[in-house]
């Protein structure tokens, strides 16, 4: 068991800590407060390779893993979690397209997400089901040689700006098997959006409805086998909830060590903060768990690569643990710093907000302890 990284993955490493140190850190607070996404920085992000890090190389991807993954969010959301996280769901949709799409598709489609000239979302959540995904309502009926969508999906990251949407609908019978999966453009007839949602956190990408009234998909849009759809989004959520744990460690990493900065410096009752053994008892906890949180997604990522019969498993007990771990490290380092935590001077308060969500999409917390229990049941 070696638990050092190697000198490919030590390399990766330092150009994500790099591009985040250059091109997200200096612009995270800004982005935050005007609500700007950055296309301009994240089609940067993907000169480096990192909008197709584990689609195939035949069309522009880095065809590396999931531990390669889990280290390239985990520093750039040390530099922007919001702006982070979006490309982590950019590189979950062009993943499904590259892995489950025909080569016409794959040809036709892979190039420009690699570059992120064209910007992919990912809709599974609706109005009337979030947890119980295969309840789902949105349906396609085939019309000759297209595809008839109906129905609308919720909290949708990129809605309205992204150029392409992995959808899944309802084409046959209820339940997870009746479902399929098409890549539908933005323009399509049938195909609009709704309003900016207000939010928390995340301000860096938009969020709204996404809305299908008799949308016309051409029938070669339908990714891989009618039926199949469920089963590619759950696949695509394996590792998708590596990517939110992996940010949701780097947002907690830049608040520990901002934590530890100020309590260094700042002094009460006579000396720093830092020499108050609660306070250092307070240090050791937040590094333990953030170290802990780590492990179990590497874990998780690793399982990943090596198609462990486990992998659903250990991907939903490390984003369970890692999200809500970095959480409570981020609002522990909010309570360090007292008052000043608050307020916007200081990176805490929007760490925290942009964390929260993450223990709720890409599957509830709740949802990991189902998926956890259902798996441990079947052994």
């Amino acid at each position: 068991m070696d638990f050092a990284l190697t000198d490919d993955q030590r390399a990766i490493q330092d150009a994500a800590r790099a591009f985040a140190d250059a091109e997200l850190a200096p612009h995270s607070a800004e982005w935050d407060e005007t609500k700007h996404f950055p296309v301009d920085v994240m089609r940067r992000a993907a000169e480096t390779g990192f909008a197709a890090i584990y689609a195939g190389e035949e069309h522009g991807g880095m065809a590396l893993g999931r531990v390669e993954a889990a280290i390239i969010f985990e520093e750039l959301s040390r530099g922007d979690v919001s702006t982070a996280a979006f490309i982590s769901i950019h590189n979950m949709a062009t993943w499904m397209i590259d892995k489950f799409g025909s080569d016409d598709l794959r040809r036709r489609y892979g190039p420009s997400l690699s570059s992120m000239d064209l910007i992919a979302s990912y809709c599974l959540t609706e109005p009337g089901s979030g947890s119980d995904a295969a309840a789902m309502r949105t349906s396609a009926t085939q019309d000759g040689d297209h595809w008839v969508l109906n129905g609308s999906k919720a909290f949708i990251s990129g809605a309205g700006t992204s150029d392409l949407y992995v959808v899944m609908a309802r084409t046959g019978e209820p339940g997870p098997k009746g479902i399929s999966a098409f890549v539908v453009e933005k323009g399509m007839p049938g195909l609009s959006f709704g309003a900016q949602e207000k939010k928390m956190g995340w301000n860096s990408q938009p969020t709204a409805i996404v809305q299908f009234d008799d949308c016309r998909v051409p029938a070669g849009n339908l990714l891989g086998k009618e039926g199949d759809g469920f089963r590619y989004a759950m696949m695509g959520l394996d590792g998708g909830r590596l990517n939110i744990a992996a940010c949701s460690i780097g947002g907690a990493r830049l608040a520990l060590e901002t934590a530890q900065a100020y309590v260094a410096t700042r002094k009460q009752f006579g000396k720093a903060l830092a020499e108050f053994q609660n306070t250092q008892f307070k240090l050791a906890d937040m590094a333990t768990a953030l170290e802990a949180a780590r492990l179990m997604v590497l874990r998780g990522a690793w399982a990943i690569d090596t198609n462990h019969p486990e992998k659903t498993k250990w991907c939903a007990m490390a984003k369970r643990m890692a999200t809500d771990a970095c959480f409570e490290i981020a609002d522990e380092a909010l309570q360090l710093h007292g008052g000043y935590g608050y307020l916007k001077d200081y990176p805490l308060e929007r760490i925290v907000r942009d964390l929260r969500v993450h223990r709720i999409l890409e599957g509830t917390n709740e949802i990991m302890r189902v998926i956890t229990a259902r798996e441990m049941m079947r052994q």
